[in-house]
């Protein structure tokens, strides 16, 4: 079978579109590295995610993953696996992909930078902090996650009172 050529890949504008991020949520032991966002951050100023961003032009989703960790921590870290994808509903005619990662840094400091300060949590812990809004539901789901679990689907979207509603696909 031959690859189809990018004038039939149905592109157009009248089309859904996704914008591709990806989410890493590093792991040692019992603890996850996660980001406090800098107070002048214009989103998630002061609350806690994970490392991640923009996936670029010409990049596969596992590059920007390694990518965006080099970047913000400066770890070297193995194992880095797809947990997830999770498409949002911005109410506009473009959307989020978002595809989760989580990933292992065996040893070493992360270094902060201008996005914000790096902290290890006990995982035991995680749901005490000021967490971006659907940290509390996504991240106890990916820590629970085994080795051979396959990625989970989901579905976030905004009420009419702009509340997040997340939903996971079954099966």
């Amino acid at each position: 079978m031959s690859p189809m050529p990018a004038s039939d890949q149905g592109v157009s504008p009248d089309r859904y579109h996704l914008i591709p991020r990806v989410l890493i949520f590093i792991t040692r032991r019992r603890e996850a590295l996660l980001l406090k966002g800098a107070p002048t951050k214009r989103i998630w100023a002061g609350k806690y995610n994970g490392v991640g961003g923009h996936v670029e032009r010409g990049e596969d989703f596992l590059s920007a993953a390694r990518r965006e960790i080099a970047e913000e921590t400066g770890l070297t870290v193995a194992e880095v696996r797809l947990r997830g994808l999770v498409n949002i509903n911005t109410g506009q005619p473009t959307g989020i992909g978002i595809l989760i990662f989580t990933a292992l840094a065996p040893e070493g400091e992360a270094v902060s930078g201008a996005e914000g300060a790096l902290e290890w949590i006990p995982f035991e812990r995680i749901l005490e902090l000021d967490l971006v809004e659907d940290l509390p539901t996504l991240l106890p789901k990916v820590l629970a996650m085994g080795d051979d679990d396959p990625p989970f689907f989901g579905h976030y979207s905004y009420d009419a009172g702009g509340r997040l509603r997340i939903v996971f696909a079954e099966g």
